[in-house]
């Protein structure tokens, strides 16, 4: 699963965590006897799916919420919820084109993902379930937004990173322009607004859009927050967080948008920018990094695996790790039972992984590895490929061979292309879907 799905799966966790007792008001109260309740309605018809009123009141109660707790004044309510529904329109647009192409989750698939999010909150998978919960959160409704996430995080790498291709030139123009290495560009904390052109748009229908561009930059230097006018016009996906993207690398940005922030400073906001998917307005947050990366961090470390299976449950693999990390902490030597307990091919090396770098290890491994002193054994890990027990021997700073530079350009090159082309590719699914919004019915 990539990084991409990481973030926006434990994002949801995070809200979750910092919500507190006010979710649990998201929960309707009994109505009154003899009141009259109206029925759900269909708010939206997509392809041969429908969102229902219910649904969307839930979700935009959830990014209301959200808002808040950032600090970030609110638009008002009609926006805000046609806005939610877009979103929830192209969401399912997606998930429709995975399920239909084939792409599919497993129980077994979600339910290590579930257990893998728990163990990142430092919870048992009872014990997160229960969590979710009692934050007022229905667990089958959690549950499928986060196979949703899944489906479309797969869709993606399908669909759009797995065509990019890199050539060896353009490998090489990139070290060339960044002499001092990929991982010495600088970093932008950025928030964003898209106004988005749909493909093939008339004239006309591009000056409206520019128009609702003009007015949010209007909004923007009339003093509203600039949250509140990303949550109003903005078309990107993350429109209902106020337009922010976090830190980026200038590597991971498009050049249009690098070009623009070179001459910015923190707190700025940018002219209208004009690119394919449309037009675009940037707010520099902050900056940092951009000298010149003599060396980088990296890490001598080995490890045990036991993976599960039909044979393998995941107690017995704590249970036997447990064990051996008891023997060690009482002297047996950490390589001879990677020989003989290891179900990796680095078992015939005492587990050794050699020399690695940020980035080279499954996310969860390399977050346990960093945690841990120099000697130390971790507690057992839990990753995709089973459990495992890990130790550093040794960290130093080192110098990054050609050939890793080479291989790290080839990444970032990638990264920023993926980016540009899934915005296309969810714009062009968007366009082609039929979608009937009855959300202004009565």
């Amino acid at each position: 699963m990539t990084r991409r799905f990481w973030s926006n799966a434990l994002a949801l966790v995070a809200f979750l965590a910092t919500c507190g007792p006010a979710v649990a008001q998201l929960a309707r109260p009994a109505e009154p006897a003899g009141r009259v309740v109206l029925a759900d309605r269909i708010v939206a018809i997509v392809n041969k799916d429908v969102i229902t009123m219910q649904e969307l009141q839930e979700r935009t109660e959830r990014v209301s919420l959200q808002l808040r707790r950032q600090g970030a004044p609110l638009p008002p309510a009609d926006v805000l919820q046609r806005q939610v529904l877009e979103r929830m329109i192209t969401d399912l647009v997606q998930v429709q084109f995975a399920k239909e192409s084939g792409v599919s989750i497993s129980e077994a698939d979600l339910d290590r993902t579930l257990a893998r999010i728990a163990q990142q909150n430092n919870l048992a998978p009872a014990a997160f379930r229960q969590a979710v919960e009692r934050e007022g959160m229905d667990w089958a409704r959690f549950r499928d937004d986060i196979r949703s996430e899944m489906l479309i995080s797969r869709l993606r790498e399908r669909e759009v990173d797995s065509k990019i291709q890199v050539s060896d030139g353009e490998v090489d123009a990139f070290l060339e322009d960044n002499r001092a290495g990929p991982d010495a560009s600088p970093e932008y904390d950025l928030s964003h607004i898209l106004v988005r052109v749909p493909e093939q748009a008339g004239p006309e229908q591009i000056e409206a859009r520019r128009r609702r561009a003009e007015e949010a930059l209007a909004q923007i230097r009339g003093g509203v927050d600039f949250r509140q006018v990303a949550v109003t016009y903005s078309d990107a996906p993350d429109a209902l967080q106020g337009g922010g993207m976090g830190w980026r690398s200038a590597d991971r940005l498009p050049e249009i948008f690098v070009n623009t922030l070179a001459s910015m400073r923190p707190g700025e906001v940018s002219e209208i920018l004009r690119s394919p998917a449309g037009f675009h307005i940037l707010r520099m947050n902050d900056r940092r990094g951009g000298a010149a990366a003599a060396a980088v961090p990296q890490s001598h470390v080995r490890h045990i695996l036991v993976r599960t299976n039909e044979l393998v449950s995941e107690s017995d693999a704590l249970r036997k790790l447990n064990i051996l990390r008891e023997r060690i902490r009482q002297g047996a030597d950490f390589g001879e039972l990677a020989r003989l307990n290891s179900d990796d091919a680095s078992a015939a090396r005492g587990g050794d992984l050699g020399w690695v770098t940020g980035g080279d290890l499954e996310p969860t491994f390399e977050h346990a590895m960093n945690a841990l002193k120099i000697g130390e054994v971790s507690e057992p890990v839990r990753t995709p490929f089973g459990y495992h027990l890990i130790q550093v021997l040794e960290r130093r700073m080192a110098d990054l061979p050609d050939e890793r530079k080479r291989l790290q350009a080839r990444r970032v090159l990638g990264e920023r292309r993926a980016d540009e082309a899934y915005q296309e590719w969810v714009r062009q699914l968007r366009d082609r879907a039929y979608v009937e919004n009855r959300l202004e019915e009565r």
